[in-house]
Parts: C-alpha cells; structure tokens; sequence
C-alpha cells in the first residue's frame, strides 16, 4: 500500500470530540454482546447513523476509510497506482457515480439525507478521536463521499458487473485507432440461498426465513453484523457491507428479507452514427446531438488523463471514426437505491413492503420473505427495462431515433413473484425463477424473450430437496438444513462413475480408490473420505463436450442433470486424479478438511462445504494456500435465519467474525461457530441484550 503524505489539518479538532459531533456523541449508547455484535441505541435516526458509523470505525477503520476513497474515486491515488487502482478510478470517474451523487443530494428526502450526514459526521469523530489510526492525507469525510461510496457499491452489480464493457470491446474487436473503455474483470459473486418456510411447514406456527448470500471475502464485500434501534421509530437487525450506511438484509419485529443475486438484462448497447457534418455530434431523432465531452483527470505523481464522451442515453464505450456506441444501463441514475432499501427495513406489512419495492430503485436482486402475519413471498426483483427490440448482449444495437431504444421499465407487478404458495415454501439459489416453488412453477412464456430462459442449478435442486416435502420444520432444522453439505451431483454421477470402474482396467490401488468412492457419503463434510477424489475427478472430467447422459430438461426439473455422458474421459479423469491428490495432498484417501481449511489468525481449522456447482448448498470458495491447501476465500459470509413469533427469535454467523483488528477479541470467534455448523443465538429484544451483554458506553468514551 502506498500512501502520499500531504500537509492536510482534519477539519475537527483533534483533542475530543466537540460541537455538533458532541451533541450527536451524547445521543447514542452502543451495546456490544457475545462476539462482540453492536446494538445501536440512539435518540434520533441520524444520531443512529452516527453510532453505526462509530462501530465500523472501530472493528474495520481501514476498510471503512478505503470504502469513502472509492466513492471518491481516489484509489490510485491513495493506495497505489496498480492497473487495477487506476482503472478504477477512470470507470467510476468516466460513469459519473459521484456527479450523479452530488446532482441529487438535496432531492432525497431530509430523514435519509440526516442518516447520511450522521454517518459522515461519526466517522469524522472516530478519526477525530483516533488521530493515531489516521493517516496524513486522510481529510474529512462528507455526506457526498458516502452517498458516491455507496453509488459504487450497487455499479458493481450494473455497469461494473462481470467486466460488461470490457466484453462488449473485445466482442467488438477493438483496435488501436479506436477509443475503448477498458474494464477489468470483476469478481463474479459465486451464489446465495434464501428460503421462506410459511406456519404450516414451521412446528412453532410461525414463518421462518432463512439468509444465506454468498460474497468474496474481499475488502469491497465484507459484510457487517448489527442491530440498530430508535425507540418507538426504528428497530432493525441485520447486516451491510463495510461502508455501508444502512442495512439491507435482515429483519425488525415485524418482517424480514433476504437477497440473491439474480441476472436481469439491465444494459443494451446501441450504435449511432456521428454527424458527418459535425464530428463531435451523432444523428439521432431526425437531428445532431452533442456529445458531452469529459476530460478525466488522475492526480498522480506523473497524473493520468482520459477523454471520454456521455450522451442523454449514457456513455459512451467505444468511438470509431463514424460510429458511437454507447451504453443504456437500467442503473443509469438511480439515486434512491439506499433510500429504497432503508424505507424497506421501516415497513410492517407484506402491503407496506410491496409498496416499496414499487419504488423500484434497486436495479436488481431476488427477495425472499417472510413476515409476523405468515406471509412468505419471493420477487425477482429488478428495474428491468422493457426492449422495443430483441436481447442483444454484446451484439449493439443500431439507433436512429428514440422508439430504436429502450425508454421504460417493467412495472414491479410485472415481475416474477409467488406469495404464499402451495406446498408452503419459496426458495432461490440463483437460479432463474421459475421453480421457485415445484407446485407452482412460473411459465418461462407468460414472459418477454429477454427474461432469463429457464434453468434449474443443481444447488438449486438440492435446496428443493430439502423443502419440497412435508417436513414440518424448527428454526434448528433450518439452519441444519443450512449446513448440508451433500453433494448433488454425485448422487446424478457416482452410480455410472462406479459401474464404470467395475469394468475398466484398473491397478489394485485403483480399485480400492473405486470402492472408496462407492462407499463414501456423497457429502463434503470436514471427515468425509472420499470428497476430495471426487472433485478432483469432476474438475478434470467436466471440460470437455457431452458431460451428462441427460442434460437438464423442465420436463423433469429435479432430476436432470444425470449420468455420465463421456465414459471413456471419466475414466481416463479417474486414472490421472487420483495421481493428482497423492501428488498435492499425499494421498488420494485425504480428507475433505485436511485439505480444506478455514484461517484466520492463529486459527487454522478443517471446513466442510464445496463449490455450487457441485450441487452442494454450503458453498464456500477456496484458493490455495501456501503450503497447498485450499483455503476459504468466499462463499457463505453473514447468515441468519429467523422465526416470526410476537418477538423474532434468530440465530446468526458472521464466518470472519465481526472485527478486522487482530488484536480484537473478536477478530475469529465466530470461526469455530462456522466450521462447526453452528450460529450464535440473535440478541432482539432488551432482555436478550442484557443476557448477552458485555460492554455498554457512548462514542468517544
């Protein structure tokens, strides 16, 4: 990391906390219980803001920080000139996240705009109070800096999402003569699992929920557990990301909700022709249209500087000498997103919560529900835009006029959603929607050509395996139910992955590793002897063409995919894993958690759970290690499920614990927790606080 020192006083004196920051201070009261969970007691929903700021600031100063020089578009600046820093810097810059910031501040109404001015100023405090932990070049943060911070966190999943641009140019063959926004490859989020069981299928007679995202565990996606409360206004607990100045999954005494991430076709990239007459103009609707030309700045030491072009229908991605492409994003000018999600966290209703969702400013996601009435619900949600044309994902459109464009978005009653379904249950592990629930599947052509075709993962599969039964459930079902960590696919594969074993030429040692896998339990859990084989064998096995003897079909949706479609290459992937496990991990017999491992700090511990696509519902995502095991970098992060009694009762992980400080008591404790399939009981009400208290004070105290 690389900081440039700058002669920069902070704003607010150093020696305590003082005038409008004090008045704030006075006003918040945090409580910190078992493993170390904040539960903000504030008198105002600003003064909130501000303890929930104080929080973060605590457990994650850095991360924090770094989330405010992102909105400011300043990575390369402060933490290094990388490619990656830099071209950060120029696509957020170049997609005027912050101008967009700053143009609408003082459209949002004052309640939202004093959460964020609260959280700015709390962490000005913090950095007032610690000036040990701040650097130089560290000024104060504003209300724009946390808005644009939070602005760049949705882009990740619209503009910046699965390096959309950067495709978009190599589709189009970019040469050297012709102006290309480049985009680096962002990191694909690797799956999430939300279920709603109604009171019919719970044995207390409440509707549960489960919360399940799955992130990177990177410093843009750490998520943050809390609880923060107003008496007699506001009263919600659940999580965010760092930086983040509002929650935006979990639930308050009267409902909850989860998110996965869903795939709606939100940008279309369309071709106009430049005016020929006047090049810095192209032809649309029967006129010349200027361009809006930025010239992009990166104050560097040796600074760094781009030109590039906006339009009223978005900016532009590639310019050559007689054409513009430019890029319509359904997140193009959505301000309200925080808004959005802090009035959802504020309803008491399945009505008062569908009337938010009407707002439609979060640009995509499904929700998964449950509330206190016994309503469960699942929305495909996004602000879908509605195409004169059909679906081109790389392939641009040419536009003349105005009907060539797409100018609307589907209405929120138009999107794909259950409420309160037979069989008492919604679930989705990312897969599109329409097996949400197997006794009401949605019918793939009640909807337009550019929704999602239909699909059914094999995580998928197995969460409805799990649910589309007449199981009557406990939240400890639940969360058990959470923790599989069987493995699908081997139920599809193994029986003819056998068989063929049975027949071919193998070595006696090879024929011990086949009775191995024969016998192993088909799951990835920490003790299970053959697990690691099997992937091993899958990885090799699964590139190449005709993987399965049938592949998915939704005429049987929960059955297919199966059986073993190339048996000559499974074979052959047979012989050269278990030549392959011996070699990395010194024996084909390993267990899964010898080689899967759990760090954090001094902790180093064996971990079940395996990749979706393994059919699996505990995902984790691993890298390798140093010494060669595979180690946790992703997958479940924060999980809570809950039952909606007259009081919620919740039980809830965070895998890497709540603190990022090394020293902090609270840097791994959750760690055993989540290798062992456990969550801490969820302190709600004041009496589970006070079980569960262990410190009380103000900020700065």
């Amino acid at each position: 990391m690389r900081f440039v020192a700058l002669a920069v006083t902070l704003l607010i004196s150093p020696a305590a906390l003082a005038g409008p920051n004090a008045s704030l201070a006075d006003q918040v009261t945090i409580r910190r219980t078992e493993y170390g969970v904040p539960h903000i007691l504030a008198d105002t929903e600003e003064a909130a803001a501000f303890g929930f700021a104080w929080v973060q600031a605590e457990d994650h100063f850095p991360l924090l920080y770094q989330s405010m020089v992102r909105g400011r578009s300043e990575m390369s600046r402060w933490y290094g000139d990388s490619d990656g820093n830099v071209e950060f810097d120029f696509q957020t810059r170049q997609l005027r996240a912050r101008k967009l910031v700053v143009d609408t501040f003082h459209l949002l109404p004052e309640d939202y705009r004093k959460v964020v001015s609260g959280f700015a100023t709390g962490i000005n405090a913090y950095m007032n109070a610690h000036p040990e932990e701040t650097e130089v070049w560290m000024t104060p943060v504003s209300p724009h800096d946390v808005l644009a911070a939070w602005q760049i966190a949705v882009m990740r999943f619209t503009f910046l999402r699965g390096n959309l641009i950067g495709r978009f140019n190599q589709a189009m063959d970019t040469s050297e003569n012709t102006m290309a926004l480049t985009f680096l490859d962002q990191e694909e989020t690797i799956g999430s699992n939300t279920i709603a069981l109604s009171p019919d299928r719970t044995r207390s007679g409440h509707a549960m929920l489960l919360n399940n995202p799955h992130q990177p565990w990177s410093d843009q996606a750490r998520y943050y557990e809390a609880h923060i409360t107003v008496p007699g206004f506001y009263d919600f607990y659940g999580s965010t990301f760092i930086g983040g100045h509002i929650l935006t999954t979990g639930f308050n005494r009267y409902l909850g909700w989860a998110h996965t991430v869903n795939h709606p076709d939100l940008e279309e990239f369309y071709e106009v022709q430049i005016d020929p007459e006047n090049t810095d103009h192209y032809l649309f609707d029967g006129g010349s249209v200027p361009f809006e030309k930025d010239t992009v700045t990166l104050d560097l030491e040796t600074p760094r500087i781009r030109e590039s072009w906006w339009t009223p229908l978005g900016p532009v991605v590639r310019k050559t000498e007689d054409k513009a492409y430019i890029l319509r994003s359904a997140g193009q000018g959505q301000f309200q997103t925080g808004l959005q999600w802090y009035r959802m966290t504020q309803a008491k209703s399945l009505e008062a919560f569908r009337e938010v969702l009407r707002m439609q400013q979060i640009p995509m996601f499904n929700i998964g529900y449950a509330d206190r009435d016994g309503n469960i619900m699942y929305v495909w949600n996004g602000t879908v835009p509605k195409l004169p044309h059909e679906g081109h994902r790389y392939t641009p459109v040419p536009a003349k006029e105005t009907a060539d464009v797409w100018t609307q978005v589907h209405p929120f009653d138009e999107l794909m959603q259950l409420v309160n379904p037979p069989g008492g249950y919604v679930q989705n592990c990312n897969s599109p929607p329409y097996f949400t629930n197997l006794h009401a599947p949605l019918a793939r052509d009640d909807y337009p050509a550019y929704f999602p075709d239909n699909s059914l993962s094999l995580r998928t599969q197995q969460a409805l395996s799990l649910v589309h039964n007449s199981k009557v459930f406990s939240l400890e079902d639940l969360v058990a139910a959470k923790y599989n960590t069987g493995l699908l696919l081997a139920d599809r594969v193994k029986p003819d992955l056998v068989a063929l074993l049975n027949t071919a030429d193998l070595s006696g040692e090879e024929r011990e590793a086949a009775v191995l896998l024969r016998d192993w339990d088909n799951s990835a859990s920490p003790s299970s002897v053959g697990s690691v084989l099997f992937a091993q064998w899958w990885e090799l096995y699964r590139k190449g063409d005709n993987v399965f003897v049938d592949e998915w079909n939704a005429s049987a949706p929960d059955t297919t995919p199966r059986g073993i479609g190339t048996p000559e290459r499974a074979v052959a992937a047979f012989h050269t894993a278990m030549a392959e496990c011996s070699e990395r991990w010194g024996s084909w017999r390993v267990q899964w958690g010898d080689v899967h491992r759990m760090r954090r700090g001094n902790l180093d511990l064996p971990v079940g759970g395996a990749d979706g696509a393994l059919g699996c519902v505990r995902v984790l995502d691993y890298h390798d290690g140093d010494d060669g095991k595979r180690v946790v970098n992703g997958g479940d992060g924060f999980v809570f499920a809950v039952e909606f009694g007259d009081m919620p009762r919740a039980s809830s992980v965070l895998a890497y614990s709540q603190s990022d400080r090394e020293g902090s008591a609270h840097y791994n404790d959750q760690a055993n927790l989540f290798v062992d399939h456990k969550m801490k009981p969820v302190a709600f009400t004041e009496d589970e606080i006070d079980n569960q208290l262990i410190r009380t004070y103000t900020p700065g105290e």
